[in-house]
């Protein structure tokens, strides 16, 4: 009877210093970070449109600045950055968001 007790008392305490142990592990972010062209860019956050496939909204950050949501238009090759509209420049961090993205059929 007494051993009985004392396994459930190590099983007990180990489950608690499991749980503390797990307490203090931090989130992983899942960002995607490429060097492009001597810049890093990393992507923080994207969703796809669910009407324009072409079309995804994303969070990029480049050498650690972070722009604000952008909306990629892999398509025309376009970026909407609130009510602007512009295309794509040369090395534009939206052609490596539109090539990792590549819609696959």
């Amino acid at each position: 009877m007494r051993k009985a007790i004392l396994l459930i008392q190590s099983s007990i305490a180990f489950v608690l210093l499991l749980l503390l142990t797990l307490l203090f592990i931090q989130p992983a972010w899942a960002s995607v970070c490429r060097n492009y062209d001597d810049r890093q860019i990393c992507i923080i956050s994207i969703e796809r449109s669910a009407k324009n496939y072409w079309e995804y909204r994303v969070a990029i950050s480049v050498d650690g600045v972070t722009r604000p949501v952008e909306i990629y238009n892999c398509r025309d090759r376009l970026i909407q950055q609130g009510k602007k509209v512009l295309p794509f420049g040369d090395n534009d961090p939206g052609d490596l968001s539109c090539s990792l993205l590549k819609n696959r059929r």
